[in-house]
C-alpha cells in the first residue's frame, strides 16, 4: 500500500515537472515570438548579412538547417550550383533571402487547447446579437494567429491563390484591406433565423464584418467580410428575346430597356462552416466529420483534430451567389408574393450552351419567372451555388459523359444514374441539407413558386421550415433534344413532374444522341 503511494506521488512528481517545463517552453516561445516582432527589421538585415553568397556546400546547409526546401530540393540545387555555380548560388540566396522576409524559421503545423499564450476571441454561434456572438477571425497574421477562433483561411477556395500570391511577392502577406466604401449596396436582415440553429453554413453577419465588430478591426485583429452585397445590370441574349416576343415587358425599374438589360441586386456568400451544426444536418457526429475532413483531403488543417475548441472552419470550397430581381425587402415580407430558383453550377450549359443537359434553360426560365414576379408586385430570387457537376466536378462529369457515349445501346435513360455510380461511386453529392441557410438569412418564411424538380431541394427546405405552394418543372418545349435521356431518368427516379412518368421499358428507348451525330 505504502509502495502505490510512493509510485503515485512520484509519478505526479513527473507530471508536475514536466507540465512545468510545458509552461516554460510555451513562455519561452511566446518572449522569441514578441521579440522577432519587435525587432524584426534589425534581424531581417542581420539574416542578409549571414546568408552566404559563396559556397554551395553552405548554401545546402541553411537550407537543411532551416528546413527550407527539405533535403531532396537541396541536393538538386547542388547539383545545378556545381553546374553554373555563380547563376545558382545568386539565384538560390535570392530566394533564401525571400523566404526569410516572408517567414521567420519556426513553422507552425499546428496548435492545442490550453496551449500558453493561445487564446481564441469568444464565440456564441446562434447568438442573434453579433456582439454576444463575436466577429469570426480566421488570420494567421501576427496580430490574430494566438486569438483567432476559426479553422481555415478567408476567401473560401481562392485562399491558394492568395498563398501564391504571397510566394510570388505579388501580395504582402500582412496586407491589410482597405475597407472604405465597401460597405453593402441594400440592408438585407437582421432577422430571427439568424440567432437560431437554421444558418450553420456561412457567417449572417458576414455582411456588416466591419462595422459590428470595428472595435475588434481597430485592435489590430485582421477581420474580413465573407459576404458581399453589391448592385448590378444583367444582359442575356435569351432575356432580350422575350422582350422582343413580349414575354417580358420593359418597365424601367426591372426590365430597364428594350435589350432587356436588367436591375439586380447580388450577393457573394463565401462558406463558413459552423461544425457541430453541419455534423447534425447531416446526422453524423462532429469527431466523424472533423476526421472525414482531415484524412479525405489529404491531410488538410491539423487543427480540425487537434483543436477541437475551435467550431468554425472556412472550408477552401466554391460559396454561392444570390441573384434578387425587384424590391429586396418584398424578399422577407409574407404578404409578397416570392419566386425562387435554387441552382447549382454547369459550366458546360450555363456558360457555353452544352445541350446535354437542362441547366441553361432552366436557369433562363427561372430568372424570367423571378423578373415576372418581380414586375407584378413580388420578388424573385436565383441562388447559384458553386456545385458543378452535382457536387462531383467537372473532370467527374465528363468521364461520365465519356462512358455513357460509348455504352453498349447508346446513351439511354434507363443507364444515366448507373454511369455516373460506376465513376463517382455516388451518383450525387450536392447533398442539399445546408442549402436552406442562405434563405433563411433572406428571411424567407414561404415560397410561392418554386422552379425546381429536385425533390432533394423541396425536401430540405420544407423540412427546414419554409413552405413551398407551388413547383414549377421546366416546359417541354424548352428541354433540348439531347437531354432528354438526362429529364426523364430524373422524373423516373421521382423528380417532380406535372406530366407522364416514363416506364422502364420506356426509358430504354430514350436516347442521346452519338458525338459524330449532326442531325438528331
Amino acid at each position: 500500500m505504502a509502495e502505490s503511494l510512493e509510485t503515485t506521488a512520484l509519478l505526479k512528481k513527473i507530471l508536475d515537472s514536466i507540465e512545468t517545463l510545458k509552461e516554460d517552453q510555451n513562455l519561452l516561445a511566446t518572449r522569441l515570438d514578441k521579440f522577432q516582432m519587435e525587432n524584426i527589421k534589425e534581424l531581417k538585415k542581420l539574416q542578409d548579412r549571414l546568408i552566404p553568397t559563396t559556397s554551395v556546400a553552405t548554401i545546402t546547409t541553411v537550407l537543411d538547417n532551416s528546413n527550407i526546401n527539405e533535403g531532396k530540393v537541396s541536393t538538386t540545387f547542388t547539383a545545378e550550383a556545381e553546374s553554373s555555380p555563380s547563376k545558382k548560388m545568386a539565384t538560390s540566396s535570392t530566394e533564401i533571402k525571400k523566404s526569410s522576409l516572408l517567414y521567420n524559421d519556426r513553422v507552425i503545423l499546428t496548435t492545442y487547447p490550453g496551449q500558453f499564450g493561445i487564446k481564441p476571441v469568444l464565440l456564441r454561434w446562434g447568438e442573434f446579437n453579433p456582439n454576444i456572438r463575436g466577429p469570426i477571425l480566421a488570420s494567421r497574421h501576427p496580430t490574430s494567429i494566438k486569438v483567432r477562433n476559426a479553422i481555415g483561411a478567408y476567401g473560401g477556395s481562392y485562399c491558394v491563390y492568395r498563398a501564391l500570391a504571397v510566394a510570388m511577392g505579388a501580395l504582402d502577406p500582412n496586407h491589410r484591406p482597405d475597407f472604405k466604401n465597401t460597405e453593402p449596396t441594400v440592408t438585407i436582415g437582421p432577422h430571427p433565423q439568424w440567432g437560431s440553429p437554421k444558418i450553420v453554413s456561412f457567417d449572417p453577419f458576414g455582411h456588416i464584418t466591419t462595422s459590428v465588430f470595428h472595435k475588434y478591426l481597430e485592435e489590430g485583429l485582421d477581420i474580413r467580410p465573407t459576404i458581399a452585397i453589391t448592385k448590378a445590370h444583367m444582359q442575356l441574349a435569351e432575356i432580350e428575346k422575350s422582350v422582343e416576343q413580349g414575354r417580358l415587358t420593359v418597365d424601367g425599374t426591372i426590365v430597364l430597356n428594350k435589350t432587356g438589360e436588367l436591375s439586380v441586386v447580388k450577393a457573394a456568400v463565401e462558406p463558413v462552416w459552423y461544425l457541430p451544426g453541419v455534423a447534425a444536418r447531416f446526422g453524423i457526429n462532429e469527431g466523424l466529420l472533423r476526421r472525414a475532413l482531415f484524412e479525405d483531403t489529404g491531410g488538410m488543417y491539423p487543427e480540425l483534430i487537434t483543436r477541437p475548441d475551435l467550431k468554425i472552419f472556412l472550408p477552401p470550397i466554391g460559396g454561392l451567389t444570390v441573384y434578387i430581381f425587384g424590391n429586396p425587402d418584398y424578399v422577407s415580407d409574407p404578404n409578397k408574393r416570392l419566386t425562387v430558383r435554387v441552382h447549382d453550377e454547369c459550366n458546360g450549359s450555363d456558360v457555353f450552351g452544352s445541350d446535354i443537359c437542362t441547366c441553361r434553360p432552366y436557369l433562363i426560365f427561372g430568372m424570367e419567372e423571378c423578373v415576372k414576379e418581380a414586375q407584378n408586385g413580388g420578388a424573385g430570387i436565383i441562388v447559384y451555388f458553386r456545385k458543378e457537376g452535382r457536387a462531383l466536378g467537372e473532370v467527374t462529369k465528363y468521364l461520365v459523359y465519356n462512358a455513357r457515349k460509348r455504352s453498349v445501346g447508346g446513351d439511354t435513360a434507363d443507364n444515366y444514374f448507373l454511369r455516373t455510380e460506376n465513376v463517382a461511386g455516388v451518383k450525387d453529392m450536392r447533398f442539399q441539407a445546408l442549402m436552406p441557410d442562405v434563405l433563411h438569412w433572406l428571411g424567407i418564411t414561404k415560397i410561392d413558386r418554386m422552379m425546381s424538380m429536385s425533390n432533394m431541394k423541396y425536401d430540405a427546405i420544407v423540412n427546414s421550415g419554409i413552405p413551398i405552394l407551388e413547383r414549377v418543372p421546366i416546359p417541354d418545349e424548352l428541354i433540348p433534344p439531347d437531354s432528354r435521356v438526362e429529364i426523364d431518368a430524373k422524373i423516373a427516379d421521382g423528380y417532380f413532374s406535372t406530366g407522364k412518368i416514363p416506364t422502364k421499358e420506356e426509358l430504354t428507348q430514350v436516347r442521346g444522341r452519338v458525338w459524330d451525330d449532326i442531325q438528331h
